[in-house]
């Protein structure tokens, strides 16, 4: 028998064995009384979750995490939706912050509009060297007709002027910047053309000798001429370009961006800004196709930091299909006897890919047209010899000829889209291919089901920056005014969990970063957003009116 003093003794003890059973974990941050789409692979919803030293260490039950957890920042979320942060598969961040300083041209519905666009800059930019601006689009001017340099050279007769068509693979120079770049009539580029205007007839040489004049468009490899001489720009100016390139991803819900195609500078500016400090964004960097990038990135292999992965190599096959220089296998609907080009030499994709297959960087390579898409996976195929996890990229995959899509499939290619292409392009896209083709381009459902996952993108600045506009793009398949009514091909409509998972899960395996990111799992990294509404339930008609709370990237609240 117990003695009192005995008993109390046995009682206290117990008490601490409870309560050090029943103590709870430290973590920074517990967001709870939500409903957060982890995107594991049973796209199971939790109700709250814990994060410590920037990780997920706990996802559940809202009772489970709060009993089991505390943090100094407790975060109600009052039943807002919790998602992995975006991540953009195909974008160009370091291009989107230049633009971002430049002329903007986008949604100019004429040519005198760019002209007073592009003057009002130079007025307010009285000091820059060269004028540069980007997003003009002849598809939205009256006859959907190239402009012509002639009201460029008049403007601006002492100083060079760049203007990027909005798929940034055509230009228009004014006269001084030819001359500085050295540009004549007569050259040849490969993967490349430059229009002139009518030929005019001197009729005073005796024969009759024509004369060929500059339009100022350049287009794909063309465009190199002029922008190959324009200086390079400073550490100040990568600052000013990426810091404000974030701000505007953060504001977006995006928290990763695959930046494709980089020169090694480039690089190197991203991750002096990271250990600094100032740059957040995750960054999965795919190198330009460039022997200089080779030389400082192939011999040690891939680079790993924190924040950021290069790992890829960005090729390009052909142009765009609005400057018509996609590579087709049949001539252009509306330009009879134009095929468009290949970039380079099929030998040197050949070439690229037998460099490549023994190393562990990843192959990207950009297609559009259905004899472009062909030629890489027949590239592809040769080297991949069937089922692997090299994860080689076609980017855009937009135009597949009906007999080519098994071949993404056999060698486990992945094709990289970006839904907002289709319907900025359904107005005119039809015109340039027909509609039996068109059949086979931005063909997303069948393309998923190659390989069972897809990663989406937007491709800005060419695109709109929104993922809502991805995700709208992706499941409604229709622009931002609502068109068409019944849907663009819907019968390639994407699923709200399959545009999801796109947007989060499946764009990290794109990247090689799906056990870091892209879903909310304990062990990943805390990037995550919250939404005012949800996007898996929230009417059509609110989809592209979502917006994001907040934006959390290694648990640390950046929006």
């Amino acid at each position: 028998m117990r003695t009192l003093p005995g008993y109390i003794s046995f009682l206290l003890l117990s008490v601490i064995f409870f309560s050090s059973c029943h103590s709870r974990h430290s973590a920074d941050l517990i967001i709870h009384n939500t409903k957060i789409y982890t995107v594991d692979s049973a796209f199971t919803i939790a109700e709250a979750m814990a994060v410590k030293d920037g990780k997920i260490v706990a996802v559940g039950k809202e009772a489970e995490i709060m009993n089991e957890w505390k943090a100094g920042d407790i975060v109600d979320a009052h039943g807002k939706a919790v998602y992995p942060g975006f991540i953009d598969a195909h974008a160009h961040f370091v291009g989107y912050g230049r633009s971002l300083f430049e002329v903007n041209l986008y949604d100019c519905n004429n040519w005198n509009e760019v002209l007073s666009r592009v003057k009002a800059f130079a007025d307010q930019h009285p000091g820059e060297t060269w004028i540069r601006g980007r997003g003009w689009d002849q598809n939205k001017f009256p006859g959907h007709e190239y402009p012509v340099n002639d009201s460029l050279n008049v403007l601006f007769p002492g100083k060079p002027v760049l203007l990027e068509r909005i798929d940034g693979h055509a230009a228009i120079a004014n006269a001084m910047a030819l001359q500085m770049a050295g540009v004549e009539t007569g050259q040849k580029i490969e993967g490349g053309e430059m229009l002139y205007k009518t030929p005019t007839y001197n009729t005073d040489a005796h024969p009759a000798t024509v004369k060929y004049v500059l339009t100022g468009i350049l287009i794909d490899n063309a465009v190199d001429l002029v922008t190959r001489i324009i200086p390079k720009p400073s550490k100040p100016d990568y600052e000013k370009w990426l810091l404000a390139a974030q701000k505007n991803c953060f504001e977006q819900g995006l928290t990763t961006i695959t930046d494709c195609g980089l020169m090694h500078y480039e690089v190197a500016a991203i991750d002096s800004l990271q250990k600094e400090g100032k740059l957040q964004m995750r960054v999965y960097a795919m190198l330009s196709d460039d022997t200089a990038n080779f030389s400082r990135y192939l011999p040690k292999g891939p680079y790993k930091t924190d924040r950021l992965f290069v790992k890829g190599i960005k090729a390009y096959a052909d142009g765009a299909l609005g400057s018509r220089g996609a590579c087709l296998l049949a001539p252009y609907n509306d330009k009879p006897g134009w095929t468009g080009f290949l970039l380079s030499k099929q030998s040197h994709y050949d070439s690229l890919a037998a460099m490549l297959v023994n190393t562990e960087f990843q192959l990207c390579t950009h297609a559009i047209g259905d004899s472009g898409n062909r030629m890489v996976l027949n590239v592809y195929n040769k080297y991949l010899k069937g089922k692997n996890d090299k994860r080689w990229r076609i980017e855009h995959s937009q135009v597949v000829n009906e007999q080519d899509f098994d071949l993404f499939g056999k060698t486990s290619v992945i094709p990289s889209v970006q839904p907002t292409h289709a319907t900025s392009d359904m107005y005119w896209a039809g015109d340039r291919v027909g509609a039996e083709r068109l059949k086979g381009a931005y063909a997303y459902k069948q393309l998923l089901q190659q390989n069972g996952w897809l990663p989406l993108g937007t491709d800005f600045p060419v695109e709109n920056i929104s993922p809502f506009k991805t995700f709208y793009a992706a499941v409604v398949r229709k622009d931002a005014k609502g068109s068409p009514a019944a849907g663009f091909q819907m019968e390639n409509a994407l699923t709200r969990e399959q545009a999801i998972r796109g947007m989060t899960i499946w764009a990290a395996k794109a990247d090689f970063m799906e056990k870091e990111v892209g879903s909310i799992e304990s062990g990943k990294k805390a990037d995550f957003i919250i939404l005012d509404k949800d996007l898996m339930m929230a009417p059509e008609a609110e989809l592209l009116g979502v917006k994001v709370v907040g934006t959390y990237s290694g648990g640390r609240k950046v929006y």
